[in-house]
């Protein structure tokens, strides 16, 4: 039997995937950086665990682990250690990230990945899994296209971890693709009307981790990403380049976490159940060829727990040449559609006039 580890298992997310993960029969030994924190979870599914930090020695705790699933976020903070343990160990690596950051460097680990016959493969949850698969479903659609846009809408509830990097990303500016090369853009600069799936909606444009892997997935070269924002809320976002230097000062983002800590627990199963997400694609080519891509999917925590899982239970029982993956790199197009709660791809094509 492989063995399999969640680093950061006491958090909202971790948490989620390990009471999942032993409803399905499996073994996941729980790790993170406070025992105290650890042992009461897994006491209680009766699983083994580990306490240790992120340091030069985190490779060691590995040395019988196959496969890390990394939940300790914010993961522009923790990833390159745990990814670093693992090339040392010779564990394949995951995360549920969604910084750009993160992906840009996990990408730049592939060579050593390669040499040491392991995946490294970032954003196995919502972030990016469901518009990854959109951006390989556009390109399988329209093969020449040359530029790519990807955005969601849902009511999905924040957890501690997404806020605390919601928080470490304050003061920062939003990034798009544009020929190949990523650029910083003022937040609130990008606007426009789409229709994620239920109804058109004013949007903006937003920094995620597609602007990275969609790149890596498809090639396309320019690609923007995009969230449903009210136009005041647009012209605020537009505003709070004026205060930048202030949320990006590490006392006011110290405070801030602490604060997240007190008060923020995460949306319960109820809410969850109740709140699905709308994905959307749009991809061009330069003849003005447009196809646009929906799909429902479960709740973005959901998602993320069925989505790892699945990655995981595929990675242990399947041979892949070791190397850098993005999840529709590894598994394609429909990995999307073969989670719970996912519906199927809806594709339209439309024509320049």
């Amino acid at each position: 039997m492989k063995k399999w580890m969640i680093y950061g298992a006491n958090g909202y997310t971790g948490e989620l995937i390990a009471r999942e993960a032993v409803k399905r029969g499996l073994s996941p030994v729980l790790a993170g950086r406070n025992a105290d924190k650890i042992r009461p979870l897994a006491e209680e599914l009766s699983l083994a665990f580990q306490a240790f930090s992120l340091n030069d020695h985190a490779a060691k705790q590995l040395k019988d682990i196959d496969l890390v699933l990394h939940c300790a976020g914010p993961f522009d903070l923790t990833s390159k250690p745990m990814i670093q343990a693992c090339l040392q160990a010779k564990a394949h690596y995951l995360d549920i990230t969604g910084e750009i950051s993160v992906f840009e460097y996990t990408h730049s680990q592939h060579a050593q990945a390669v040499e040491k016959d392991i995946i490294l493969c970032s954003g196995v949850g919502f972030d990016v899994i469901p518009t990854d698969c959109t951006a390989l479903k556009l390109k399988e659609a329209l093969p020449d296209a040359i530029e790519l846009s990807l955005g969601f809408d849902s009511d999905s509830g924040v957890s501690p971890g997404t806020f605390k990097t919601m928080i470490q990303g304050l003061g920062s500016t939003s990034m798009h693709r544009k020929d190949g090369v990523l650029e910083s853009v003022a937040l609130g600069s990008q606007h426009r009307t789409i229709d994620f799936g239920r109804g058109s909606r004013s949007a903006m444009g937003i920094p995620w981790g597609d602007v990275s892997t969609a790149f890596y997935t498809t090639g396309v070269p320019t690609i923007s990403t995009w969230i449903p924002m009210s136009k005041p809320k647009v012209q605020s976002a537009r505003l709070m380049k004026v205060a930048s230097p202030l949320f990006a000062s590490d006392w006011v983002k110290d405070k801030l976490q602490k604060q997240v800590e007190k008060r923020v627990k995460g949306p319960n199963n109820e809410f969850r159940a109740n709140t699905p997400a709308y994905i959307w694609g749009e991809a061009r080519n330069a003849e003005g060829v447009m196809k646009v891509a929906r799909i429902q999917t479960a709740n973005v925590y959901d998602l993320t727990v069925y989505g790892s899982l699945d990655i995981v239970h595929r990675l242990l029982s399947e041979q892949i040449d070791g190397g850098y993956y993005t999840p529709a790199g590894l598994f394609g197009s429909n990995l999307v559609e073969k989670l719970p709660g996912s519906g199927a791809f809806e594709i339209d094509t439309f024509y320049p006039r």
